[in-house]
């Protein structure tokens, strides 16, 4: 049941943070000139840093748990 709770808040607290960054960032005049070529960019970059930072999880609940 722990494990449950912890996944949930894991998955939960990043697309919270997330979401709030998009909406700010669709609220802003510029967005409606963006570029299809940056759009692919950022979702490149933001699944490289989500790749990274669940790695990093990973390796850090490894690390306490053995």
């Amino acid at each position: 049941m722990m494990k449950r709770k912890q996944l949930t808040m894991a998955i939960l607290i990043p697309v919270l943070v997330g979401s709030m960054g998009l909406f700010h960032f669709m609220s802003q005049p510029q967005f409606e000139s963006i570029r299809t070529v940056d759009v692919v960019r950022l979702i490149g970059s933001g699944m490289c840093f989500g790749v990274a930072l669940t790695a990093l999880f990973a390796f850090l609940r490894s690390k306490s748990e053995g």
